[in-house]
Order: structure tokens, then C-alpha cells, then sequence
């Protein structure tokens, strides 16, 4: 397969992924209200994760991540991850908006880091269909896998980034009371899929 096109077909896989919402897309949301950079915080967290899990995958942890038990675990793990952050964040909303503003540009790296980790669906695209696009890549060449890997993670950092700045231009226009309800909502997004994870993860334990 020609570079160019392989890298088109990165580009445009990897938003299937990236423009999915889910609790780094929420996180976005939540932490641009008060850090206009915060999405490209998430996406360094992201990728501290990221490349090296590219690199397992293509020495044979893929099929792990593909074993019921595995999935299981990452699900229990993952769900009761984001419970405790959702909880975290609905707490934030009455903390003052000094404290916050550190809280994010202390804390949005190991943030990103940890919802990537706790979400199953991230593991297990990676497990597949990662997997597919990273075999391609290594057959292309080295330089090819690094440039694979760089495109996707572009993909990242430039969607977070746009979600935290409209995040924090639209706080700024419309103020607190506006703040306070992307946080509430955000925080019910990171409930929700904390929620959902345990319990898809407790079907699989009782149907295995």
C-alpha cells in the first residue's frame, strides 16, 4: 500500500475513535472551562499511554486484551475509576476558581493518562483495530509505523484542544452559572459511563 494513502486511512479511522464521545471527551469539556489548553494537556496523558501500549500490541498483548476476563477486570477497574472522578467533579463545582485553575494545569496530564487506561473501549480498539493499522504500518517500515503513530495521536491532541478552547470561550462569554452546568452535565457524563462499564462488565462475569 502507497505511504500517503495508508496515512489518509489512518487519519480517517482514527477520528472514528477520536470524535467518539466518551470520558475524555467529557473531561475536554470540563477542565476547558477553566484552562483553555487543558485538551492538549489530556492528549499528552493520552499518549504517555498511548505509544507505548502501540508498541505491546504489536509483541502480542492484543490478545490479551481480547480475553473475556481481561475485558472483565478493565471493565470493573475502569467503571469504578470513573465513579470516583465523577463524584470528584461535582465536588470541584463549589471550589473557588483560582483553585481549579491549578487543579487543571496540575492535574489534566495524569487525567487524560487515567481515563484512557480505565476505559475498556479504548483498550479493546486498540486491540483490534489498532492492531489492524499498526500491522499495515510495521509492514510499510519503521519510518511508517512512527509516522502511523504520530497521525493518530494528532488526531487527539487537535479534537481535545478544539473541545477546551469552545469550552473555555464559551465560559468566558456566558459565565458562571453557564461553568457550573457543563460541570454538572460532565460530571453525569463520567457517572454514566462509569455506571455502564461496571455493568457490562458484570453481564460478561455472569455469562462467561
Amino acid at each position: 500500500m502507497n505511504l500517503l494513502l495508508f496515512l489518509v486511512q489512518v487519519f480517517i479511522i482514527s477520528l472514528s475513535g477520536v470524535l467518539s464521545p466518551g470520558p475524555v471527551t467529557a473531561a475536554a469539556i470540563a477542565t476547558g472551562q477553566r484552562s483553555r489548553h487543558a485538551g492538549a494537556l489530556l492528549a499528552v496523558g493520552h499518549g504517555i499511554l498511548e505509544f507505548p501500549l502501540m508498541i505491546l500490541i504489536m509483541l502480542g498483548m492484543g490478545r490479551l486484551l481480547k480475553l473475556a476476563y481481561t475485558q472483565i477486570a478493565i471493565g470493573l477497574a475502569g467503571g469504578a475509576v470513573l465513579l470516583i472522578m465523577a463524584v470528584q467533579m461535582f465536588r470541584s463545582i463549589k471550589a473557588a476558581q483560582d483553585t481549579q485553575e491549578q487543579r487543571v494545569k496540575g492535574g489534566a496530564i495524569l487525567t487524560g493518562f487515567t481515563l484512557s487506561a480505565s476505559n475498556p473501549y479504548f483498550l479493546l480498539w486498540w486491540a483490534t483495530v489498532g492492531l489492524a493499522l499498526a500491522t499495515t504500518a510495521r509492514g510499510l517500515g519503521i519510518w511508517a509505523f512512527g509516522l502511523f503513530a504520530i497521525v493518530h495521536w494528532l488526531c487527539d491532541i487537535v479534537w481535545l484542544e478544539v473541545l477546551s478552547l469552545t469550552s473555555f470561550k464559551g465560559a468566558t462569554v456566558l459565565g458562571g452559572r453557564s461553568q457550573k452546568i457543563v460541570l454538572l452535565t460532565c460530571s453525569g457524563a463520567m457517572f454514566f459511563f462509569g455506571i455502564f462499564f461496571i455493568c457490562k462488565a458484570l453481564t460478561g462475569l455472569f455469562l462467561s
